[in-house]
């Protein structure tokens, strides 16, 4: 490997969530930077207009761990795939890619990747309490609150199902997941230790019946 660093020493990255393969941004890194993102597991790029190295999420928490570092096949190019805590995008967006300029395509149906997505703004709510959040709200109210929460868009969730009305029950349960997540973040358990425990349970059903 012999990467090709353009006349300012730089060379682009692109990051990518490796879970739901969404980009999340664009940036540059010199060879400093890449050598402290190999080193420490965590990504570093290079800031054009600070002009020095800064680790991602130095400030504002949102840090990004290594899981995996491909480059092209120019080898002037990386593509970085990470864990992302919170948002990647200073907005507090998710991705800096949130705005469509055109598609050609219909929106592609949802699917459980949003709850991922979610739970990485939930974590940034928590962490930030900004002003107007009704998760930093939720939060703030403490520990009894966020319980009674849950126990609320349950017995709502309950009700939609006795009453038969799938469109309520399609949204209490979106409530009830939003909380879920809350809790979760709250605890600072990931939501990937939930994922794995169900498919611990998954393989050991699997084997019970075979």
């Amino acid at each position: 490997m012999n990467l090709r660093f353009d006349e300012k020493g730089l060379i682009p990255v692109v990051t990518q969530d490796y879970k739901t393969k969404e980009v999340l941004m664009l940036a540059y890194m010199n060879e400093e930077a890449l050598k402290k993102t190999l080193e420490t597991g965590y990504v570093h790029y290079w800031s054009r207009s600070r002009g020095k190295i800064w680790k991602k999420g130095e400030t504002s928490g949102n840090t990004q761990r290594v899981i995996n570092i491909r480059y092209d096949c120019d080898e002037d190019a990386l593509l970085i795939e990470v864990e992302q805590k919170g948002a990647a995008c200073h907005t507090g967006n998710y991705s800096c890619f949130y705005r469509v300029m055109y598609s050609m395509k219909e929106e592609m149906p949802a699917s459980s990747k949003i709850l991922d997505e979610l739970y990485g703004v939930i974590e940034d709510r928590i962490k930030r309490l900004p002003n107007g959040s009704y998760t930093a709200s939720l939060v703030k109210s403490g520990e009894d609150e966020v319980i009674r929460k849950i126990g609320e868009e349950s017995v709502e969730v309950i009700l939609a199902f006795k009453n038969k009305n799938n469109k309520e029950l399609i949204a209490e349960t979106a409530d009830l997941l939003y909380h879920l997540l809350v809790t979760l973040a709250y605890k600072e358990v990931k939501l990937d230790e939930v994922w794995k425990e169900l498919e611990r349970r998954r393989k050991r059903s699997q084997k019970e019946n075979s």
